[in-house]
């Protein structure tokens, strides 16, 4: 069986294993999503990883420490701290050292941060809606459910 992977990569030779081939489509899924979602973020002037670091802040109960926003994060940041600061310079997070512990220090959405990642709902929720809207309801369950399952494989 030629799997349409192989063909979108125009790879000759079949796969190693059904597991590399797994793989592969969910890296090459990622990809082609990425980039509807990139093109919409690169006009407000984020990126995928700020604007995830955004919409944690934003639903955050308060502020958050460098640490609790990276436990978060969609696509782990190996530097949280330095993506805040780029946040800050543009005034879409506030920082402060926290009261309880001056070693701490929190941050949280400005206004001009809920603003934009407000203004960023409906054109986000478009491209979802565009790229995946093709596939039923009980598909969308079916794929979440197994995507969910291979993290815990990986965990």
């Amino acid at each position: 069986m030629t799997s349409r992977l192989r063909q979108e990569i125009k790879q000759k030779q079949p796969f190693e294993s059904p597991e590399q081939l797994a793989y592969l489509n969910v890296q090459r899924t990622a990809s082609v999503l990425g980039r509807g979602l990139s093109e919409v973020l690169r006009r407000s002037g984020v990126t995928r990883t700020q604007y995830n670091a955004l919409r944690i802040l934003r639903g955050a109960d308060g502020p958050l420490t460098c640490s609790e926003v990276g436990e978060r994060m969609i696509a782990r940041d190996p530097d949280v701290t330095r993506l805040l600061d780029r946040l800050e310079e543009k005034e879409l997070v506030r920082r402060e050292r926290s009261t309880e512990d001056r070693r701490v220090v929190v941050s949280e959405i400005t206004e001009a941060g809920r603003e934009l990642v407000d203004d960023l709902d409906e054109p986000v929720a478009r491209v979802h809606e565009k790229q995946l809207g093709h596939l039923s309801e009980e598909k969308l369950g079916t794929l979440a459910a197994l995507l969910e399952e291979a993290r815990e494989g990986s965990a």
